[in-house]
């Protein structure tokens, strides 16, 4: 049985299963013949060279669209996202880590905001049988349908909570998550979704999407940066730039620390309003949860303006991967129930 955790996020697509993780920006554009493929230092990680054909059609997705692309698409509307996006990024994050002898049971989430609107589109979308081929950095397609045969679609934010309460065997570990009323915020690219797990069961009361993603701060700073030197730097191409504090436009560096010092502490003081506002009438909550690539930048900005019991994530892990591991993890356990009781009858 096959399982596959997917997160097909504004800022990034991950994906993941038993043995392998993948992650790119979620940016796809127009394929073209590369001319010259050798590269210097070995072959590129998994997730770096995408080039896949669904349906007939090519496409440069992540890392290679945004170097070789002449037109590439990226988007901040969630419409768009599911109906023109999400085909293209989910195959290309299924076909790099599925095999190609079984089908596949998905498992992703939605922000909470868009769940109803969405989850049986995006259902619909992904399951069922897709023509897809790979184009590997030496220009060799490798064929790798792949069939769908289960898709769950769960609320976005659910997908850390089982990341901490289950293992990989699918089975509840720490039973906090069970027995206790959480807080989770998760903090995207676009979206920052709030959400209440009452002894697990969803709160639709303190469950909600704001548009305070990471996206909000890196817009403000791609403003400072359009004021000192007049070049439009596109929001995605800040990710490396804030990572390291500097950034060269035409030749001069110039040192973003204050800007996103200012950024991510007007960001951070928003989500804290919001987490205020939101869990007004939650005052018991047991603990709360920073979680989502956005959630490992803002969480020193953020913690010291949250009142009560604040769970610090391993820091030495990637946040981005914390939904996506906990779909995972949720699919295994649920799917693995449905095996024994089928077995069992």
């Amino acid at each position: 049985m096959a399982i596959i955790g997917l997160d097909i996020g504004f800022g990034f697509t991950k994906a993941a299963n038993s043995r392998d993780t993948i992650v790119f920006k979620s940016i796809f554009g127009e394929a073209s013949d590369i001319q010259y493929r050798e590269q210097m230092l070995g072959a590129p990680a998994i997730g770096e060279h995408l080039h896949v054909s669904i349906d007939g059609q090519d496409y440069f997705v992540g890392e290679l669209a945004e170097r070789q692309s002449n037109v590439r698409s990226f988007t901040l509307d969630q419409n768009q996202f599911v109906t023109e996006f999400s085909k293209v990024m989910a195959l290309a994050a299924v076909g790099s880590i599925a095999g190609q002898k079984e089908p596949v049971r998905i498992v992703t989430g939605l922000p909470i905001s868009y769940y109803r609107r969405h989850r049986d589109e995006l259902a619909r979308i992904l399951k069922g049988k897709h023509d897809l081929s790979l184009t590997d950095h030496k220009g060799q397609w490798h064929e790798v349908p792949v069939t769908v045969s289960h898709v769950r679609v769960i609320p976005q934010p659910f997908g850390s909570l089982y990341n901490q309460m289950l293992n990989n065997m699918g089975e509840v570990t720490d039973k906090r998550f069970v027995q206790q009323k959480i807080g989770v915020i998760d903090i995207g690219f676009r979206t920052s979704d709030y959400t209440v797990a009452d002894k697990t069961r969803f709160s639709e009361r303190g469950s909600r999407t704001t548009e305070s993603g990471i996206a909000k701060a890196f817009a403000m700073i791609s403003g400072k940066l359009k004021e000192l030197t007049g070049v439009n730097v596109e929001i995605y191409r800040l990710y490396d730039a804030v990572s390291k504090g500097t950034i060269k436009v035409r030749g001069k560096s110039i040192n973003l620390k204050p800007f996103t010092e200012e950024a991510f502490s007007k960001l951070s003081a928003a989500i804290a309003s919001d987490v205020d506002r939101l869990w007004m009438d939650d005052w018991d909550i047991d603990l709360m949860v920073i979680t989502g690539g956005g959630g490992a930048v803002l969480g020193s900005y953020l913690k010291p303006l949250l009142q009560g019991e604040v769970l610090t994530l391993d820091p030495s892990s990637d946040a981005r991967l914390n939904n996506v591991r906990g779909y995972w993890k949720y699919g295994t356990n649920v799917w693995a129930k449905e095996q024994r009781a089928a077995g069992s009858g």
